[in-house]
Order: structure tokens, then sequence, then C-alpha cells
């Protein structure tokens, strides 16, 4: 594979890796230390308590999961690269967030089509040099 088609088809999936390790820091760096969660039981505390009280509402209300898995079937639809990596990313976010089985389904089906998508794009072959695209017969000179 030459480099210009290794890093058209290697970026969104660093793109992924680097929205998981994100997606991890949000959980155990965010979420999960109780100090931070003390820090937002006063009802004064700081500006982004509403941020992290959303994502916690997002994942117990199965949120990222319902959310994982209608992007994905948009994906299907569509059949859209970016809408396949989204449907990755949020089955990422989904499983590192509580929502083991919406995010592990969405994270698969994501990834084989945006895997697909991405085949699809490398195998188009370019027309014979001597053949005309319109499938018009051509007499023998």
């Amino acid at each position: 594979m030459s480099t210009r088609r290794f890093f058209p088809t290697a970026l969104p999936w660093l793109l992924l890796l680097a929205f998981g390790l994100f997606t991890a820091w949000l959980r155990y760096g965010f979420i999960e230390p109780p100090e931070l969660a003390h820090l937002c039981d006063d009802t004064h505390g700081p500006a982004w308590c509403g941020v992290r009280t959303a994502i916690v509402l997002g994942f117990n209300s199965y949120g990222f999961g319902i959310a994982a898995l209608i992007v994905t079937a948009l994906s299907l639809i569509l059949k859209k690269p970016w809408l396949a990596w989204l449907a990755a990313a949020l089955g990422v976010l989904a499983v590192i967030l509580y929502c083991f089985y919406a995010g592990a389904f969405a994270l698969l089906v994501g990834s084989l089509r945006l895997v697909r998508l991405q085949t699809n794009r490398m195998m188009v072959t370019p027309g014979h040099p001597h053949r005309h695209g319109n499938r018009q017969i051509q007499t023998q000179p």
C-alpha cells in the first residue's frame, strides 16, 4: 500500500483509538473518582458538574447504547464511511460507559462496515485505456 493510500485509510482507525483513550479517561478520570463525585454533591459545585451529571444520566438510562444502535442502523442504510466510524465510536463509548451489549454490537458492525467501505473504495479499478466507458461498440481501424 502506498503512502498516498495509507494515511486516508489509517486515519479513521487512529481517531477511533484516540476516542477510545479519551472515553477511558472520561470513565476512570472524570466519572468514577469519589472526590469528583463529592464535589458535585454540593449545590454550589464546579461548572463541569452539569456535564458529569449528563454523562451519568446517559449511561444510567442506556442512552449511549440506544444512540449507538441508531447510528449503526443508519450506517448500514446510508453506506457513508463517517457514519460507520461514528457507529464504531459510539460503540466504544457505550462499552466503556456500561452499555455493554448495544455498544459491543455497534462497535462490531461499525468497524466491519468501515472496513467494507474502505475496501470498496480501494478496490475500484480504472477502466481499460483502449475501451470506451459508455459501452458503445467501436469498429476496428
